[in-house]
């Protein structure tokens, strides 16, 4: 077992959180601190455009561990404190007010933050990504108002979806010709674009936002590039993320894709990330990758916490994710590249009930499937096996996913 005794981590949500918790289960008993710059208690993230936007839970549901629970964890916890710098000659993590805190092992889970477009400060105009980003949020879809969503990635289907589901006006607006498409697509994601549509959604994609319009501070609509003028009295902008590692600029870690570390997570002798943050080369794919995915935060917290206490393994999982939108699951295990093929296994791709699998340089790399969990489950094989695309059994084989 590694000697480490004072392990501090920074970013309490879930993969700084796991860590922790799979620290102590592990045996670990020594100093153990958690710092997260969000004054609240460790909460899932992923509800936060879905049940919480829409007001079908209540904030209480999404938290990770009781007070108590955290407190048996036997950890200095610093919430609402904010890192903002690294001395790793040091073992030192800078805070703000000018306090720091020493190490002996650390790890950096500060996850991402969102991109803003020129006009996100104009009121009216929100982003999501905190518990109370979806809060204020979900009050101001309350008051009624007509919606653009900027942005047709995970957050901002979602988002458009419970704002629809609430009765709004939603306009749904994305420079690439079909929702969805960087994560599954044109296939899939035209699929996801008639799915808002025939729920009364406005999808407008193939164009951008050239400016936000305004009167005295507040967004009243959108001049899109194709020169068309939308009114809007609230805006969405889910424009995407960026890896939150302001606060290691001259720390002398490489951030080229987030914190950039080896096959194990490891950025330097004694510092390891996790989660959104982390970017290593998965042996399973052989490719570098960076993920922003629930689940993938809590096996690269687990990894990391093992690597941490001397097993230095390196992490080489099958990414899993999903989606909700209306009554429609869409759930996926492994990689879709931009030059997949694809084939459908089980189902019909236009009635929206299907599993396909994406192939790429002769390998299955993922199975996605629409509301078809059991069969998805099943044929998340092929991913592990690296399945040879040959040998698949395609009822129908198109070209390609793009």
């Amino acid at each position: 077992m590694n000697t480490t005794r004072n392990v501090v981590i920074v970013g309490a949500s879930v993969a700084g959180l796991t860590t922790a918790v799979t620290l102590r289960t592990l045996g670990y008993d020594g100093r153990l601190t958690l710092i997260g710059d969000e004054p609240h208690t460790p909460y899932d993230r992923p509800p936060l455009s879905k049940q919480i936007l829409a007001g079908t839970w209540e904030p209480d549901r999404i938290t990770l561990r009781t007070d108590e629970e955290l407190s048996a964890l036997d950890a200095e916890l610093l919430f609402g404190r904010s890192a903002t710098g690294l001395d790793i000659a040091a073992g030192r993590v800078l805070l703000d007010g000018g306090d720091s805190v020493s190490y002996g092992s650390l790890v950096i889970a500060t996850g991402v933050n969102p991109c803003r477009l020129p006009g996100t400060d104009l009121a009216g105009v929100h982003l999501l990504r905190t518990l109370d980003d979806a809060l204020a949020l979900r009050a101001a879809l309350l008051r009624g108002p007509k919606v653009a969503v900027v942005g047709a990635g995970f957050l901002g289907a979602e988002a458009a979806a419970a704002a629809r589901g609430m009765g709004l006006d939603v306009t749904l607006i994305d420079p690439r010709p079909v929702p969805m498409r960087r994560q599954f697509g044109d296939r899939v994601g035209a699929l996801v674009g008639q799915l808002h549509q025939d729920h009364g959604v406005s999808v407008r994609c193939g164009t951008g936002v050239n400016q936000f319009l305004e009167i005295d501070g507040r967004v009243t609509g959108l001049e899109l590039t194709d020169g068309i003028k939308l009114d809007a009295d609230l805006v969405v902008v889910a424009v995407g993320a960026a890896p939150a590692t302001g606060w290691l600029r001259g720390s002398g870690l490489l951030l080229t894709n987030g914190v950039e570390c080896d096959a194990t997570c490891r950025a330097a002798p004694g510092v390891y990330a996790a989660g959104d943050v982390a970017s290593w080369h998965n042996s399973h794919f052989d490719a570098p990758m960076r993920l922003e995915h629930r689940l993938n935060a809590t096996e690269q917290a687990q990894a990391v916490a093992r690597n941490l206490l001397g097993e230095e393994l390196p992490f080489a999982p099958v990414p899993y994710f999903w989606t909700d939108q209306y009554d429609a699951r869409i759930q996926a295990y492994g990689v879709f590249p931009a030059d997949a093929d694809l084939a459908v296994l089980h189902g019909e791709l236009e009635n929206r009930r299907f599993v396909a699998a994406y192939g790429h340089r002769g390998r299955v790399v993922g199975v996605l499937g629409w509301n078809c969990p059991r069969e998805l489950r099943k044929l998340r094989q092929l991913v592990v096996d690296r399945a040879p695309w040959s040998s698949i059994g395609a009822q129908e084989c198109l070209t390609a996913a793009w």
